[in-house]
């Protein structure tokens, strides 16, 4: 027989049931804030104690009516058994289903971020389950669209843990990371960067697409953004990627619209106006790629040895002729003057094709030399021929002539010039 006071427990909790039972929306909402406010930190027997083995009763209850309305979740203690629980009605398709709903506050979105995050950190089965539940895409796809900072940065911190300790879905977090660069959220692309850079280091491994997306982020007018894709980048260059992703850096140097006439210093019309405005995400874009170069180069001399056989050179003296963007001009020559004092040979064919004044003026102030220069000497940057290549191949220099300009030579450096070199007698052919 029941003891007086387990049958006491047990009016209370058919009692409380009655009511919810019976409630509205607005009086299951106090309820549940009442039942959080009473039962805050309470362990899963502490609760089956005071509800008399019938506290799994109300959670049924609760998940149901998740399902039906979608209301908000709010601070639940989640016990492995209500873990479970919670799972096998579905909690993990609910909350993501939240997430795509307009109706929904954002508020209450972010909820359900923090219960997906309770999950995921819950161990790798569960990393696993909302992986199979298209939860990636969906989390994906809310971050690009959250208007919420801090929602988007609680987005993250649930990417980052499925990243981790999630070998069967590594590759997919990786990948919903890649197609997030695209999106119109420059928050989203800040975190979706930052977030690469730990997946890339665990899978360890790179997709093909990876060099094109973040190349384009490139054209970005947010500082914050373009810092990430150049540190994701100061990263990828110690992959397989690292041929691809020089080459597309230096690519950017020269936009590959067709040139159109520059705008005068008097009132230019509309038509130019809207001309200029198209073409400044390119600009951007190669404003940004002269820094990156520059930062490469700097970290790394063998990639700035690489470069120069991508005619890296003429592309930068190329940039600083674009009058119709000043930051392209600085960026390219403050990365000019670091090749100038790093090679010779560099030095030697930059001189010559500036000419002494030109060069003058590039030695004694590199970064403000766009605010000194006139429309010819501009132009004779943007039409420079320089290929420092050609003159290293065609001066009749031996690999160890070369390593003297570079510094260093050794066997992958050799099959890297001999490359370059046959593409560049098979140009001139």
């Amino acid at each position: 027989m029941t003891s007086i006071k387990e049958q006491a427990a047990i009016s209370r909790l058919l009692s409380f049931l009655q009511d919810w039972d019976n409630a509205g929306k607005v009086a299951r909402n106090n309820i549940l804030n009442n039942f959080i406010e009473a039962n805050q930190g309470k362990t899963a027997p502490e609760l089956e104690q005071e509800f008399s083995q019938g506290a799994s009763l109300f959670l049924v209850r609760l998940t149901t009516w998740l399902r039906l309305t979608y209301p908000l979740l709010n601070r639940k203690t989640v016990s492995n058994r209500y873990l479970i629980e919670f799972l096998e009605v579905g909690g993990v398709l609910t909350l993501l289903e939240i997430l795509a709903l307009n109706k929904i506050k954002e508020e209450d979105k972010k909820e359900s971020v923090k219960l997906l995050q309770v999950i995921a950190n819950s161990g790798r089965k569960y990393k696993e389950l909302i992986c199979e539940s298209y939860g990636v895409r969906s989390i994906a796809e809310f971050l690009a669209k959250s208007k919420s900072e801090e929602t988007q940065e609680e987005v993250q911190v649930l990417l980052d843990s499925l990243i981790h300790g999630n070998p069967k879905y590594q590759n997919q977090v990786y990948k919903g990371l890649i197609a997030l660069l695209p999106c119109a959220s420059p928050k989203a692309q800040q975190l979706a960067l930052q977030t690469l850079r730990t997946a890339q280091s665990i899978i360890g491994t790179t997709h093909p697409s990876i060099v094109d997306c973040v190349l384009k982020v490139l054209c970005t007018m947010h500082l914050e953004v373009q810092y990430e894709a150049i540190e994701l980048i100061k990263d990828l260059v110690n992959y397989d990627v690292c041929p691809a992703l020089l080459k597309g850096l230096v690519a950017l140097l020269i936009p590959s619209f067709k040139e159109t006439s520059k705008l005068q210093s008097q009132i230019v019309s509309d038509s130019s106006v809207l001309e200029l405005t198209s073409h400044l995400p390119l600009f951007l874009q190669q404003a940004a790629a002269a820094k990156a170069i520059g930062i490469l180069a700097r970290h790394n001399t063998t990639l700035a040895e690489e470069m120069l056989h991508l005619r890296v050179i003429h592309s930068l003296m190329a940039a600083m002729g674009n009058t119709d963007h000043s930051n392209s001009q600085r960026q390219a020559s403050l990365t000019l003057e670091y090749f100038v004092q790093l090679f010779p040979v560099v030095e030697e064919n930059v001189r010559k094709t500036m000419g002494e004044e030109l060069y003058k003026l590039f030695l004694s102030n590199a970064e403000n030399l766009y605010m000194n220069i006139d429309s010819i000497q501009a132009d004779i940057l943007a039409a420079n021929k320089v290929n420092v290549t050609r003159v290293l191949h065609l001066s009749g220099l031996s690999y160890s002539n070369m390593s003297f300009y570079f510094g260093h030579s050794n066997e992958d450096q050799v099959a890297y010039i001999t490359h370059f070199q046959k593409e560049d007698v098979e140009e001139k052919e």
